[in-house]
């Protein structure tokens, strides 16, 4: 018995081994790999093909009793005056309204690019004074205005609100969001952005999502293959100028086929990104570690207070005091040198694993890493 007992447990760390070794391996092969290609289009976009933003002042009407409390936020009765006395209602100076089913709310919307009057896109309505809800409520004419002052689209609609939320007797409950809401399809576009793609001459500019002097150089050499021309110069580590058609349906077709073009891009340089607020730590698999010795150990202060009473001798004047008796004691964990070293990301993640090292602690000991030079990677804080 006690035979085929050791036998199982033989079999059973052997097989353990090859799972690890196989993981390994998998792991290995991973890093290994090369970059896959990706279209043209993942990596840049042409100038001037872009969305614009857009914003808006505007009144929501017909709430149950959950819009601004007009006395803490004046405006929305400003407002909804200066509406009526356009539509031919006169308010008497000096009244106060009471308005509960009124909300004043800013609208913001995007414009694609190559948008047309008549043209419908999606809006988000969000509440800027102090009321409850906007659920059940109904936008009216809101102008859209982009950054140059020019209004681009006209917006109303009723309200779709995906939070809900009820109250009694002193209790509330709520669940998401219901200052805020969409309105699908909730603005019309009256004016296009004017952009005039190839103007000078059909010349067009490619711009990297991000800027690297080996995936433009890669870049122009793919273009320039897919047409057998030269027709892609690298302007600096970000910017690549095409050579267009000056027709504007053969520009269409030649920005289709440069979209397309399969390209595989540089690695990116190592980096680690550190988040401060959450302890999270991310590395890419560039990073590596030079040979260098790390000593991590913990620190606890522990405050222990007790709580005694001060008696008087009887028939004394003395009175009963409470007398607090606090001890504190330090301790600190015991920390050798280790050696830390990796030329992969596993051997990395190794590395610091063996540190025993909490992420907040990681945080300083892989800054104190890039300090010595051991650590070869850029250090972002987010």
């Amino acid at each position: 018995m006690a035979m085929q007992l050791n036998r199982y447990r033989g079999v059973k760390h052997w097989l353990r081994c090859i799972a690890m070794f196989t993981t390994l391996f998998a792991v290995s092969c991973l890093l290994a790999m090369p970059a896959a290609a990706e279209r043209v289009r993942e990596l840049s976009s042409f100038a001037g093909v872009r969305d614009n933003q857009l914003v808006g002042y505007g009144l929501v009407v017909g709430l149950d009793s959950t819009g601004d409390q007009t006395t803490q936020a004046p405006f929305t009765s400003q407002s909804l005056t200066n509406m009526l006395s356009q539509l031919g209602v006169t308010v008497p100076p000096g009244t106060n309204l009471q308005l509960r089913n009124v909300a004043a709310v800013m609208v913001t919307a995007d414009l694609p690019p190559f948008s047309r009057p008549g043209q419908r896109l999606d809006i988000v309505v969000s509440s800027i004074a102090n009321a409850r809800s906007l659920r059940g409520g109904t936008l009216l004419m809101t102008p859209l205005k982009g950054a140059d002052g020019d209004t681009y689209a006209i917006a109303q609609g009723n309200m779709l609100v995906g939070g809900a939320g009820a109250q009694a007797g002193g209790s509330s409950v709520q669940i998401n969001q219901q200052a805020s809401g969409r309105i699908p399809n909730g603005a019309l576009v009256e004016r296009e952005v004017p952009l005039n793609l190839g103007g000078n001459g059909g010349r067009l500019e490619l711009q990297l999502n991000e800027s690297d002097f080996g995936t433009v150089q890669r870049v122009v050499t793919a273009i320039n293959n897919e047409f057998g021309q030269s027709v892609a110069y690298a302007r600096n580590g970000r910017v690549i100028a095409l050579d267009g058609p000056m027709d504007e349906n053969a520009r269409v077709n030649f920005m289709a086929r440069v979209e397309n073009v399969q390209v595989t891009p540089m690695e990116a340089p190592a980096r680690v990104v550190l988040n401060a607020r959450t302890g999270s730590v991310v590395m890419n698999s560039a990073v590596t570690l030079r040979q260098a010795a790390v000593a991590h150990g913990n620190l606890s202060i522990m405050i222990d207070t007790q709580f005694g009473v001060s008696q008087p001798a009887p028939f004394g004047e003395g009175e009963t005091v409470v007398v607090p008796n606090t001890d504190i004691e330090i301790e600190q964990q015991e920390a050798f040198l280790q050696i830390v070293e990796g030329a992969q990301l596993n051997e990395v993640v190794n590395a610091l694993n063996a540190l025993g090292a909490t992420p907040q602690d990681l945080m300083s000991i892989l800054e104190a890493l890039k300090a010595s030079g051991s650590l070869r990677a850029e250090l972002e804080v987010i």
